[in-house]
């Protein structure tokens, strides 16, 4: 049986405050329609799985509230800017810890890792992030451990945060390096009961990818 990795205690400090203090950002800013160029108005706000962390043997789901915006130029509806890659439903940071442990190791050996930080992914979907969204991601060497930036960056930011003071989106997404900015918008427009399917499947698919 393979032992499992031992991750200095400093490194799963710094990831799980960063994906921690995620959970209930609110994400509500969009200039206008990332298709047409259109002017938007606000639609609804769902809540998006950002992460799963693992807290004393118990699974912990953090979420984001994340605004929707209706374009009334072509009638498409797009997410307001978020910590999110394109067609994802994780949080950008968990990608990248992905990927860039995929740099030095088999991905099976990647998620055991990331299981050591207490950061829930399985193979399969480490698999997939690493296949479908490689990129070259900014990382740091930690006592040999490649961390990304954007990790580092969102603990360090609630680091510097005054006590009682709430994490602002726009603050995450330069942390994150806006990973939304090149995206298109989500779907055309829709009649309402086939509006209301979309968003019905589109809620039952969280947490898929």
């Amino acid at each position: 049986m393979v032992k499992p990795p031992r991750i200095p205690s400093i490194i799963s400090t710094v990831v799980h405050t960063g994906l921690v203090a995620m959970d209930t950002v609110y994400f509500g800013d969009l200039a206008a329609c990332p298709f047409c160029g259109g002017p938007v108005s606000g639609y609804d706000t769902r809540k998006k799985m950002f992460a799963v962390l693992r807290e004393e043997e118990q699974e912990r789901t953090i979420r984001v509230s994340v605004k929707r915006f209706y374009c009334r130029t072509c009638g498409r509806i797009s997410n307001a800017n978020e910590p999110f890659y394109p067609g994802t439903r994780v949080g950008s940071p968990v990608i990248d810890l992905c990927i860039t442990l995929a740099k030095t190791m088999p991905v099976n050996r990647t998620a055991a890792y990331l299981d050591a930080m207490g950061v829930v992914v399985d193979r399969t979907s480490c698999r997939l992030y690493v296949r479908e969204h490689a990129r070259e991601i900014p990382m740091t060497d930690l006592f040999g451990i490649r961390i990304p930036r954007s990790v580092i960056s969102l603990s360090t930011l609630v680091a510097g945060i005054q006590q009682h003071r709430p994490v602002m989106g726009a603050d995450v997404l330069e942390a994150c390096g806006f990973p939304s900015q090149n995206r298109a918008a989500l779907h055309p427009r829709l009649p309402s009961e086939e509006g209301k399917e979309r968003d019905a499947e589109e809620e039952k698919k969280e947490g898929d990818l």
